[in-house]
């Protein structure tokens, strides 16, 4: 089957069509949803060690003697708590306290940052933070010189030993496979792991050389039952430009004594309305995202993700409900089909590995 004219491709997806997985479009993106099954390819990263296709993420370079002034205005975290080699989970936020996207910071040295972004927000992004360098600094939009590679599960450190020391959310220039990389130690799934930027001409050899070692392939569906076991956002659905990092729980990535940044200020007149919480269903069907979320018969909020659980063997979701009712054991209820389905607000992660 003929990849469709109008979807970019990533450097590996014919490998990804020779291999027999089912591929669909991703916000314009080809890309591959499972292999075999979503269960399977979900528990072996949960259980093993999985490996993900993530190359249409996007890759902004921010260098130059104001580099960090740059990356400091135009996102929330604090990158001079940052030290060379250490990465950061950040936002870059509309004047108004929404988000442009949710980004990871990855501090080089003083004047040189590489910030990885959503692909869909990629070239937004880069506009954005154009449009506020007014510092010597210069933005690059570097995708197109990158691929990159996931490598997810508690296997993970076995398959790339030459990394095994490296500390979480800290990253690394090295090789692998005898090929030149940048190696993070992030992820997306709430388990260990590694994800590995390359040229876009060594990615093929890289995910070879990856399965070899006993990596499985595994689609965005697995991707996204992983993340939401972690509670892990996805701009669009737990976050976007109407999302502050207060509703969406994510106040410790925004660092207010810093100094001042895009958003600031509408952060700190804020006064929150709602919360984003975790839920279970405790009757039979699944909260899908953009359902209806009821308490008392009266509608609350809504779904921004759900599915059924792997790991759990439960349906879960996240949803959105006023702060009075944003609380473990609230009752609610979720309209699923036009039927109000009976649902409980739980603890979030929804699953923690242990360490």
């Amino acid at each position: 089957m003929a990849q469709t004219s109008a979807l970019k491709a990533t450097p590996l997806n014919e490998v990804h069509r020779r291999m027999g997985a089912k591929m669909v479009d991703f916000g314009g993106w080809d890309m591959p949803v499972q292999y075999t099954s979503l269960l399977e390819e979900h528990h072996t990263v949960r259980t093993a060690a999985g490996i993900f296709d993530v190359s249409h993420m996007g890759e902004l370079v921010v260098r130059g003697p104001q580099a960090r002034q740059l990356v400091d205005y135009i996102s929330t975290n604090a990158t001079d708590r940052l030290q060379n080699g250490q990465a950061h989970y950040s936002g870059l936020l509309y004047p108004q306290g929404g988000f442009v996207d949710d980004i990871l910071v990855h501090k080089v040295s003083d004047t040189e940052f590489f910030i990885c972004v959503n692909a869909a927000n990629q070239d937004k992004d880069f506009a954005h933070i154009q449009a506020h360098n007014h510092f010597q600094a210069e933005v690059e939009n570097a995708g197109p010189r990158y691929a990159q590679i996931a490598l997810q599960g508690p296997l993970a450190a076995q398959i790339l030993p030459d990394f095994a020391s490296l500390k979480y959310y800290w990253f690394a220039d090295g090789q692998v496979f005898g090929v030149p990389v940048r190696v993070a130690r992030t992820g997306y799934t709430g388990e260990d792991g590694f994800e590995i930027y390359c040229e876009p001409g060594a990615a093929v050899h890289i995910w070879h050389a990856l399965l070899a070692q006993g990596a499985k392939p595994c689609g965005l569906g697995a991707r996204n039952t992983l993340r939401l076991e972690a509670k892990m956002a996805l701009y669009g659905h737990e976050i976007d430009a109407t999302t502050t990092p207060l509703d969406a729980g994510l106040d410790w990535i925004v660092k207010l004594d810093k100094g001042d940044f895009i958003g600031r200020q509408a952060l700190q007149r804020h006064k929150q309305s709602r919360k984003l919480v975790g839920f279970e269903m405790t009757g039979r069907g699944i909260g899908r995202d953009g359902y209806e979320v009821l308490i008392d018969g009266i509608r609350a909020g809504w779904v921004t993700s759900g599915c059924p659980s792997p790991t759990l063997a439960k349906n879960i979701g996240l949803c959105y409900l006023p702060v009075e009712h944003a609380q473990p054991g609230q009752r609610i209820q979720v309209v699923v089909r036009g039927q109000a389905v009976d649902a409980i607000t739980v603890p979030t992660p929804f699953y923690r590995r242990k360490r």
